[in-house]
Protein backbone atom coordinates (compact mmCIF):
# COMPACT_ATOMS: atom_id res chain seq x y z
CA UNK A 1 0.00 0.00 0.00
CA UNK A 2 2.15 2.98 -1.47
CA UNK A 3 1.77 6.76 0.35
CA UNK A 4 -1.33 8.74 0.28
CA UNK A 5 -1.57 11.18 2.97
CA UNK A 6 -4.86 12.90 3.04
CA UNK A 7 -5.11 16.42 0.62
CA UNK A 8 -5.90 19.45 2.62
CA UNK A 9 -8.32 19.90 -0.17
CA UNK A 10 -9.77 16.16 0.61
CA UNK A 11 -13.89 16.68 -0.06
CA UNK A 12 -16.59 14.04 1.33
CA UNK A 13 -17.39 12.87 -1.95
CA UNK A 14 -13.51 11.56 -2.57
CA UNK A 15 -14.19 8.24 -4.76
CA UNK A 16 -12.84 5.29 -2.44
CA UNK A 17 -9.83 3.38 -3.17
CA UNK A 18 -7.80 1.22 -1.14
CA UNK A 19 -6.00 2.19 2.30
CA UNK A 20 -2.66 3.66 1.40
CA UNK A 21 -0.03 3.10 4.06
CA UNK A 22 1.91 6.33 5.45
CA UNK A 23 4.83 7.80 2.99
CA UNK A 24 7.59 8.04 6.49
CA UNK A 25 8.44 4.58 6.63
CA UNK A 26 12.18 4.91 8.36
CA UNK A 27 13.37 1.42 9.61
CA UNK A 28 15.40 0.80 12.03
CA UNK A 29 19.47 -0.72 10.94
CA UNK A 30 18.70 -3.91 12.07
CA UNK A 31 16.30 -4.17 9.43
CA UNK A 32 18.16 -3.43 6.46
CA UNK A 33 19.48 -6.59 5.03
CA UNK A 34 15.84 -8.01 5.39
CA UNK A 35 14.65 -4.79 3.14
CA UNK A 36 17.29 -5.51 0.64
CA UNK A 37 14.92 -7.49 -1.39
CA UNK A 38 12.08 -5.76 -2.89
CA UNK A 39 8.99 -6.43 -1.46
CA UNK A 40 5.95 -6.15 -4.39
CA UNK A 41 3.10 -4.05 -2.94
CA UNK A 42 -0.63 -6.11 -4.10
CA UNK A 43 -3.24 -4.16 -6.22
CA UNK A 44 -0.41 -1.60 -7.00
CA UNK A 45 2.84 -1.01 -8.85
CA UNK A 46 4.80 0.46 -5.96
CA UNK A 47 7.74 -1.02 -4.31
CA UNK A 48 9.79 -1.13 -1.49
CA UNK A 49 12.71 0.40 -2.24
CA UNK A 50 15.81 -1.73 -1.06
CA UNK A 51 18.67 0.20 1.40
CA UNK A 52 21.62 -0.56 -0.72
CA UNK A 53 24.35 -2.53 0.98
CA UNK A 54 26.39 -1.36 4.20
CA UNK A 55 24.05 1.79 4.31
CA UNK A 56 22.46 1.96 8.16
CA UNK A 57 19.80 3.83 8.05
CA UNK A 58 19.28 6.07 11.55
CA UNK A 59 15.72 6.24 11.39
CA UNK A 60 13.93 10.15 11.21
CA UNK A 61 15.53 12.89 12.98
CA UNK A 62 12.84 14.61 15.46
CA UNK A 63 10.89 17.46 14.93
CA UNK A 64 9.09 17.56 18.09
CA UNK A 65 9.96 16.71 22.00
CA UNK A 66 7.27 15.55 24.92
CA UNK A 67 8.28 14.96 27.59
CA UNK A 68 6.61 12.65 30.49
CA UNK A 69 5.61 15.62 32.41
CA UNK A 70 2.67 16.14 30.20
CA UNK A 71 0.47 12.85 30.96
CA UNK A 72 -3.32 12.52 32.20
CA UNK A 73 -4.99 8.74 32.57
CA UNK A 74 -8.62 9.21 30.86
CA UNK A 75 -10.07 9.37 27.86
CA UNK A 76 -11.56 11.99 26.67
CA UNK A 77 -12.36 14.77 24.33
CA UNK A 78 -12.32 17.36 26.55
CA UNK A 79 -8.31 16.91 27.64
CA UNK A 80 -6.88 19.64 25.99
CA UNK A 81 -3.86 18.88 23.72
CA UNK A 82 0.14 19.42 24.82
CA UNK A 83 1.30 19.41 21.48
CA UNK A 84 0.05 20.44 18.07
CA UNK A 85 2.12 19.42 14.87
CA UNK A 86 1.23 18.95 11.28
CA UNK A 87 0.79 15.49 9.48
CA UNK A 88 3.21 13.72 8.94
CA UNK A 89 5.64 15.45 11.91
CA UNK A 90 8.37 13.31 13.85
CA UNK A 91 7.84 13.37 17.46
CA UNK A 92 9.84 12.22 20.69
CA UNK A 93 8.33 11.04 23.48
CA UNK A 94 8.83 9.79 26.72
CA UNK A 95 6.44 7.81 28.78
CA UNK A 96 6.42 7.00 32.41
CA UNK A 97 5.71 3.25 33.69
CA UNK A 98 2.44 2.33 34.62
CA UNK A 99 2.00 3.05 38.13
CA UNK A 100 2.46 6.62 37.48
CA UNK A 101 5.29 6.50 40.27
CA UNK A 102 3.47 4.67 43.20
CA UNK A 103 5.93 1.34 42.51
CA UNK A 104 9.31 1.95 42.79
CA UNK A 105 12.66 -0.05 43.42
CA UNK A 106 11.65 0.01 47.07
CA UNK A 107 7.94 -1.21 47.06
CA UNK A 108 7.83 -4.08 49.24
CA UNK A 109 4.72 -6.70 48.46
CA UNK A 110 2.75 -5.42 51.81
CA UNK A 111 2.52 -1.92 49.91
CA UNK A 112 1.47 -2.97 46.63
CA UNK A 113 -2.25 -3.09 48.57
CA UNK A 114 -2.16 0.77 48.77
CA UNK A 115 -1.61 1.07 44.76
CA UNK A 116 -4.32 3.25 43.53
CA UNK A 117 -5.93 2.06 40.06
CA UNK A 118 -7.37 5.18 39.39
CA UNK A 119 -3.58 6.86 38.82
CA UNK A 120 -2.73 3.88 36.62
CA UNK A 121 -1.46 4.66 32.99
CA UNK A 122 -0.33 8.03 32.99
CA UNK A 123 -0.38 8.58 29.18
CA UNK A 124 1.71 11.23 27.50
CA UNK A 125 -0.21 13.14 25.37
CA UNK A 126 -2.57 14.52 24.00
CA UNK A 127 -0.83 15.46 20.70
CA UNK A 128 -3.01 17.77 18.20
CA UNK A 129 -2.67 16.54 14.84
CA UNK A 130 -3.68 19.48 11.87
CA UNK A 131 -5.76 18.56 9.54
CA UNK A 132 -6.86 15.27 11.18
CA UNK A 133 -10.96 15.11 11.68
CA UNK A 134 -13.65 12.34 12.51
CA UNK A 135 -13.59 10.15 9.37
CA UNK A 136 -10.23 10.08 9.10
CA UNK A 137 -7.32 7.58 9.75
CA UNK A 138 -4.09 8.67 11.85
CA UNK A 139 -1.18 6.40 10.64
CA UNK A 140 1.34 6.36 13.66
CA UNK A 141 4.71 5.18 12.71
CA UNK A 142 6.89 3.73 15.14
CA UNK A 143 10.36 4.22 14.85
CA UNK A 144 12.72 3.55 18.05
CA UNK A 145 11.41 2.17 21.39
CA UNK A 146 14.02 1.61 23.76
CA UNK A 147 13.79 1.57 27.63
CA UNK A 148 14.90 3.67 29.47
CA UNK A 149 15.61 2.86 33.66
CA UNK A 150 14.62 -0.06 36.03
CA UNK A 151 10.83 -1.91 35.73
CA UNK A 152 8.37 -4.17 37.27
CA UNK A 153 5.95 -6.75 37.11
CA UNK A 154 3.70 -8.13 39.84
CA UNK A 155 0.83 -9.80 41.00
CA UNK A 156 -1.98 -7.49 41.91
CA UNK A 157 -5.14 -8.98 44.04
CA UNK A 158 -8.00 -9.32 42.43
CA UNK A 159 -6.66 -8.61 38.95
CA UNK A 160 -4.97 -10.71 36.10
CA UNK A 161 -6.75 -13.60 34.06
CA UNK A 162 -6.30 -16.00 36.93
CA UNK A 163 -7.62 -13.41 39.53
CA UNK A 164 -9.67 -15.98 41.35
CA UNK A 165 -6.74 -18.74 41.88
CA UNK A 166 -3.68 -15.79 42.73
CA UNK A 167 -4.69 -14.12 45.38
CA UNK A 168 -1.35 -13.10 47.15
CA UNK A 169 0.32 -10.42 45.83
CA UNK A 170 3.77 -10.74 44.37
CA UNK A 171 6.32 -8.30 42.87
CA UNK A 172 9.70 -8.32 41.18
CA UNK A 173 11.49 -5.15 39.78
CA UNK A 174 14.39 -5.47 36.86
CA UNK A 175 17.22 -3.25 36.72
CA UNK A 176 17.65 -2.18 33.09
CA UNK A 177 19.94 0.69 31.85
CA UNK A 178 18.87 2.71 29.05
CA UNK A 179 18.69 0.97 25.78
CA UNK A 180 18.89 -2.61 27.36
CA UNK A 181 18.26 -5.57 25.03
CA UNK A 182 17.75 -8.32 27.74
CA UNK A 183 16.78 -8.64 31.35
CA UNK A 184 17.44 -11.56 34.03
CA UNK A 185 14.29 -13.05 35.16
CA UNK A 186 15.95 -14.92 37.60
CA UNK A 187 19.77 -16.85 38.05
CA UNK A 188 18.48 -19.56 35.39
CA UNK A 189 16.31 -17.47 32.54
CA UNK A 190 17.46 -14.62 30.87
CA UNK A 191 13.90 -12.56 28.98
CA UNK A 192 15.01 -10.75 25.69
CA UNK A 193 13.50 -7.33 25.47
CA UNK A 194 10.98 -6.02 22.93
CA UNK A 195 9.89 -2.94 24.07
CA UNK A 196 6.40 -1.45 23.00
CA UNK A 197 3.30 0.40 24.28
CA UNK A 198 0.77 -0.82 25.99
CA UNK A 199 -1.87 1.66 25.51
CA UNK A 200 -2.10 3.89 22.47
CA UNK A 201 -4.94 5.70 20.77
CA UNK A 202 -6.99 8.89 19.53
CA UNK A 203 -9.22 10.44 21.90
CA UNK A 204 -13.21 8.91 21.66
CA UNK A 205 -15.75 11.57 20.93
CA UNK A 206 -16.97 11.70 24.34
CA UNK A 207 -17.09 14.54 27.26
CA UNK A 208 -16.88 11.48 29.84
CA UNK A 209 -13.54 10.61 31.30
CA UNK A 210 -13.17 7.27 30.71
CA UNK A 211 -10.72 4.65 32.14
CA UNK A 212 -7.92 3.72 30.26
CA UNK A 213 -8.64 -0.54 31.31
CA UNK A 214 -10.73 -1.45 28.60
CA UNK A 215 -9.27 -1.26 24.68
CA UNK A 216 -11.87 0.24 22.35
CA UNK A 217 -12.45 1.54 19.34
CA UNK A 218 -9.91 4.39 19.50
CA UNK A 219 -7.03 1.82 20.17
CA UNK A 220 -6.40 2.51 24.24
CA UNK A 221 -5.33 -0.70 26.19
CA UNK A 222 -4.54 -2.77 23.29
CA UNK A 223 -1.18 -4.47 25.45
CA UNK A 224 -0.65 -5.64 21.72
CA UNK A 225 3.22 -7.12 21.81
CA UNK A 226 3.38 -7.02 18.22
CA UNK A 227 3.44 -3.26 17.79
CA UNK A 228 7.28 -2.95 18.16
CA UNK A 229 9.66 -0.70 16.32
CA UNK A 230 8.76 -1.12 12.94
CA UNK A 231 5.00 -0.93 12.85
CA UNK A 232 2.31 1.28 11.52
CA UNK A 233 -0.87 1.55 13.66
CA UNK A 234 -3.62 3.32 11.99
CA UNK A 235 -6.54 4.40 14.25
CA UNK A 236 -9.43 5.66 13.22
CA UNK A 237 -10.03 9.17 13.97
CA UNK A 238 -12.70 9.91 15.92
CA UNK A 239 -12.25 14.00 16.96
CA UNK A 240 -10.36 16.83 15.65
CA UNK A 241 -6.77 16.72 15.42
CA UNK A 242 -7.04 12.94 16.43
CA UNK A 243 -5.57 13.66 19.82
CA UNK A 244 -3.27 10.88 20.38
CA UNK A 245 -1.69 9.84 23.43
CA UNK A 246 0.61 6.96 24.29
CA UNK A 247 1.83 5.13 27.44
CA UNK A 248 1.46 1.84 29.49
CA UNK A 249 5.34 1.13 28.10
CA UNK A 250 6.20 -2.55 28.61
CA UNK A 251 9.78 -4.00 27.98
CA UNK A 252 8.77 -7.25 28.00
CA UNK A 253 5.26 -9.04 27.57
CA UNK A 254 4.04 -12.12 26.29
CA UNK A 255 0.66 -12.37 24.33
CA UNK A 256 -2.39 -12.02 26.87
CA UNK A 257 -0.56 -10.47 29.47
CA UNK A 258 -2.21 -12.91 31.85
CA UNK A 259 -0.66 -11.90 35.35
CA UNK A 260 -1.65 -8.61 35.53
CA UNK A 261 1.43 -6.96 34.49
CA UNK A 262 3.99 -6.83 31.78
CA UNK A 263 7.87 -5.85 32.51
CA UNK A 264 6.75 -2.08 33.59
CA UNK A 265 8.86 0.87 33.00
CA UNK A 266 9.95 4.06 31.04
CA UNK A 267 10.56 4.21 27.80
CA UNK A 268 11.75 6.67 25.10
CA UNK A 269 9.89 6.24 21.89
CA UNK A 270 10.44 8.15 18.39
CA UNK A 271 7.25 8.34 15.90
CA UNK A 272 5.57 9.57 13.15
CA UNK A 273 1.88 10.46 12.51
CA UNK A 274 0.29 10.97 9.72
CA UNK A 275 -2.82 11.60 8.42
CA UNK A 276 -4.98 9.68 6.04
CA UNK A 277 -8.36 8.23 4.17
CA UNK A 278 -9.89 5.98 5.88
CA UNK A 279 -11.04 4.38 2.11
CA UNK A 280 -12.15 1.21 3.48
CA UNK A 281 -14.15 2.23 6.22
CA UNK A 282 -11.94 1.04 9.41
CA UNK A 283 -13.92 1.08 12.69
CA UNK A 284 -10.92 -0.42 14.91
CA UNK A 285 -7.13 -0.38 14.69
CA UNK A 286 -4.94 -2.35 11.97
CA UNK A 287 -1.32 -2.31 11.67
CA UNK A 288 1.26 -3.11 10.05
CA UNK A 289 5.19 -3.96 9.49
CA UNK A 290 7.30 -5.12 6.40
CA UNK A 291 6.10 -8.93 7.12
CA UNK A 292 2.46 -8.71 7.51
CA UNK A 293 -1.17 -7.07 7.39
CA UNK A 294 -2.61 -6.90 11.30
CA UNK A 295 -6.23 -6.30 12.56
CA UNK A 296 -7.95 -6.06 16.24
CA UNK A 297 -11.17 -7.19 17.76
CA UNK A 298 -12.27 -6.34 20.91
CA UNK A 299 -14.98 -7.54 22.95
CA UNK A 300 -15.98 -9.27 26.41
CA UNK A 301 -15.07 -12.80 25.16
CA UNK A 302 -12.36 -13.74 23.35
CA UNK A 303 -14.86 -15.79 20.80
CA UNK A 304 -16.52 -12.47 19.64
CA UNK A 305 -13.12 -10.68 19.71
CA UNK A 306 -11.86 -13.62 17.54
CA UNK A 307 -14.66 -13.25 15.14
CA UNK A 308 -14.70 -9.52 14.55
CA UNK A 309 -10.72 -9.95 13.78
CA UNK A 310 -11.35 -12.65 11.37
CA UNK A 311 -14.47 -10.38 9.80
CA UNK A 312 -11.90 -7.64 9.47
CA UNK A 313 -9.09 -9.51 8.05
CA UNK A 314 -11.60 -10.74 5.71
CA UNK A 315 -12.49 -7.56 4.57
CA UNK A 316 -9.25 -6.61 4.57
CA UNK A 317 -8.02 -9.06 1.96
CA UNK A 318 -11.29 -8.48 -0.85
CA UNK A 319 -10.28 -4.71 -0.62
CA UNK A 320 -7.28 -4.90 -1.13
CA UNK A 321 -6.02 -8.10 -2.56
CA UNK A 322 -9.53 -8.82 -5.30
CA UNK A 323 -10.36 -12.20 -3.12
CA UNK A 324 -13.96 -13.25 -3.10
CA UNK A 325 -14.97 -13.12 0.85
CA UNK A 326 -15.14 -17.15 0.24
CA UNK A 327 -11.54 -17.28 -1.10
CA UNK A 328 -10.30 -15.08 1.93
CA UNK A 329 -12.04 -16.79 4.57
CA UNK A 330 -10.40 -19.98 3.52
CA UNK A 331 -7.09 -18.28 3.30
CA UNK A 332 -7.43 -16.55 6.63
CA UNK A 333 -7.63 -20.50 7.43
CA UNK A 334 -4.86 -21.34 5.99
CA UNK A 335 -1.89 -18.73 6.40
CA UNK A 336 -4.18 -16.13 9.28
CA UNK A 337 -2.14 -16.11 12.32
CA UNK A 338 -4.82 -15.27 15.30
CA UNK A 339 -3.56 -14.09 18.63
CA UNK A 340 -4.83 -13.42 22.23
CA UNK A 341 -3.31 -10.36 22.40
CA UNK A 342 -4.79 -9.22 25.63
CA UNK A 343 -6.62 -10.95 28.77
CA UNK A 344 -6.04 -9.29 31.37
CA UNK A 345 -8.54 -6.59 31.72
CA UNK A 346 -11.13 -9.23 32.37
CA UNK A 347 -13.89 -9.52 31.05
CA UNK A 348 -12.45 -7.01 27.81
CA UNK A 349 -10.39 -8.95 25.49
CA UNK A 350 -8.41 -8.31 22.37
CA UNK A 351 -7.60 -10.51 19.63
CA UNK A 352 -5.51 -10.09 16.71
CA UNK A 353 -4.74 -12.10 13.13
CA UNK A 354 -2.27 -11.25 11.44
CA UNK A 355 -1.67 -12.43 7.29
CA UNK A 356 1.99 -12.81 6.23
CA UNK A 357 2.52 -10.55 3.37
CA UNK A 358 5.23 -12.92 1.56
CA UNK A 359 2.45 -14.90 0.46
CA UNK A 360 1.16 -12.26 -1.79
Amino acid sequence: MCAKPKSPAFAETAPVGPLRRPAIRHRQAGFAAALAIIIPLATTSCRVEPIPDGAADPGPTPEFTLGSENTHNRWSATIPPVLTVPSGAVVEVRTKEASDGQIIESTTVDELADVDFGLIHALTGPIYVEGAGPGDLLAVTLHEIEVEGWGWATILPGFGFLADEFTEPWIRGFPMEPGATEVRFNDNITIPLAPFAGVMGVAPDTDSMLVTIPPRTNGGNMDNRHMTAGTTVYFPVQVEGALFSIGDTHAAQGDGEVSGTAIEAPMRIVLSVEVMENTRGMVEPQYETDEYYGVTGFATTIDEAARKATRYMIAYLVAEHGLTPEEAYVLCSLAGDLKISETVDVPHMLVSMHMPKGIF
